[in-house]
C-alpha cells in the first residue's frame, strides 16, 4: 500500500517534532493524527508487535526505512491510482503499476484445491469466506467465538484454519462444531486465495486487512469484512473502511475479543449492503481498467520501463 510508506514518513516526522510520543515511538496518551484520512495513535502498527522493547525495535526499523525513503528516485507499489489517488499527488516517486498477480508457484503451506470443488457445489453469492494470511494466530477464546458465530451465521463458509507456524499446532473447535457444520462448511489447511475469491459462489471475505488479501478482494469484486492483527492492517481498515467504503468493521467487545453474536450481526449487514457491494464492484472494474492498455497503471509501468 502506498499511503502506508506515506504515512510512516509522515507519522514520523510528527512524532520527531512532537511532544505527544516518546522518542522510542510510544505515545504517551491515545491521540488523533490528521492525515487524510485521521489515524488514532492506538493503531500505529509497530504497537501490536510482542512486549515494549520488541515495540521500540520495529518502530526504530519503520522510522529507518522512512527516512531511506527519501533517497530512492522511484518508489514501485502494488496499488493503483484510482484507490490511492491522494498518496500519489504528494508522493510522485511513488508509481503505481498494479494491481498484480500475487500468485506464485511458492506458497508457505500446501494449498488445499479440493475447495474449489466444493465452491462448484454451493449456490451463487453463497459462501463466507475466512483466511487471515500466513502470520495471525488467535487465542483459543477468540477462535471459538469465530467457529460459534460461523454457527450462528447459518450459511456455508470457508474457513482457512493455518497452523501455528511456531509449533504446528492449532486451537481447539468447539465440542461438535465440525459435526455440526459438515453438511455446510470446509476448514482447509491453506486455499488458493485468488481462485477462491474468483469464484461466483463466494459472497464476502472475512480477512485480516493484510495488503495482497485487500487487493485480491477488490480486484474480484468481493465484499470484505475487517478484521485486522498488526502492523499495516489496522491503517489498510481504516483506508478501505472510510475512504473506499467498501467494508464493515468488526467492534470488539471489552476485552478485545469479537463476540460470535458480533460476527453475526456483520456478516448480515455486509450482505445486506447493496451500496458496499456496488462500490466494490466498481473498484473491480476500476482495477481491470488500471493495467489494460491505456490504463493508469499500463502507462506508469512503460514509462518508468523507458526510464531504466
Amino acid at each position: 500500500m502506498a499511503t502506508k510508506s506515506l504515512y510512516q514518513k509522515q507519522i514520523c516526522n510528527k512524532v520527531d517534532d512532537s511532544g505527544t510520543f516518546f522518542s522510542a515511538g510510544i505515545p504517551t496518551k491515545e491521540a488523533k493524527i490528521h492525515l487524510s484520512p485521521t489515524v488514532n495513535t492506538s493503531h500505529f502498527g509497530w504497537l501490536f508487535i510482542g512486549d515494549p522493547a520488541t515495540q521500540q525495535t520495529f518502530f526504530k526499523f519503520i522510522h529507518r526505512s522512512s527516512h531511506s525513503l527519501k533517497l530512492a528516485q522511484h518508489i514501485i507499489c502494488n496499488s493503483f491510482h484510482a484507490i490511492e489517488q491522494y498518496t500519489f499527488d504528494l508522493s510522485p516517486q511513488t508509481l503505481p503499476i498494479g494491481p498484480l498477480d500475487v500468485q506464485s508457484d511458492g506458497n508457505f503451506w500446501p494449498q488445499d484445491s479440493n475447495c474449489l470443488t466444493w465452491l462448484e457445489q454451493q449456490p451463487t453469492s453463497s459462501v463466507i469466506y475466512i483466511a487471515f494470511g500466513s502470520i495471525t494466530v488467535f487465542n483459543p477464546h477468540q477462535f471459538q467465538e469465530l467457529a460459534h458465530g460461523l454457527v450462528l451465521c447459518g450459511r456455508p463458509f470457508l474457513w482457512v484454519v493455518r497452523s501455528d507456524p511456531t509449533d504446528g499446532s492449532t486451537p481447539p473447535y468447539p465440542d461438535g462444531f465440525l459435526e455440526r457444520v459438515a453438511d455446510r462448511g470446509l476448514v482447509v489447511g491453506w486455499s488458493p486465495q485468488q481462485n477462491v475469491l474468483a469464484h461466483p459462489s463466494v459472497a464476502c471475505f472475512i480477512t485480516h486487512c493484510g495488503w495482497n488479501s485487500t487487493v485480491e478482494g477488490l480486484v474480484n469484486g468481493v465484499p470484505m469484512l475487517c478484521w485486522p492483527y498488526f502492523a499495516d492492517q489496522f491503517l489498510n481498515q481504516v483506508y478501505v473502511s472510510d475512504v473506499w467504503r467498501v467494508r464493515l468493521k468488526m467492534d470488539p467487545d471489552g476485552d478485545g475479543i469479537i463476540p460470535r453474536g458480533e460476527i453475526k450481526k456483520k456478516v448480515e449487514d455486509l450482505l445486506g449492503d447493496e451500496g458496499v457491494k456496488a462500490r466494490v464492484l466498481e473498484l473491480k472494474e476500476m482495477a481491470k481498467k488500471s493495467v489494460t492498455e491505456g490504463g493508469s497503471s499500463s502507462k506508469v509501468f512503460k514509462d518508468f520501463v523507458r526510464v531504466i
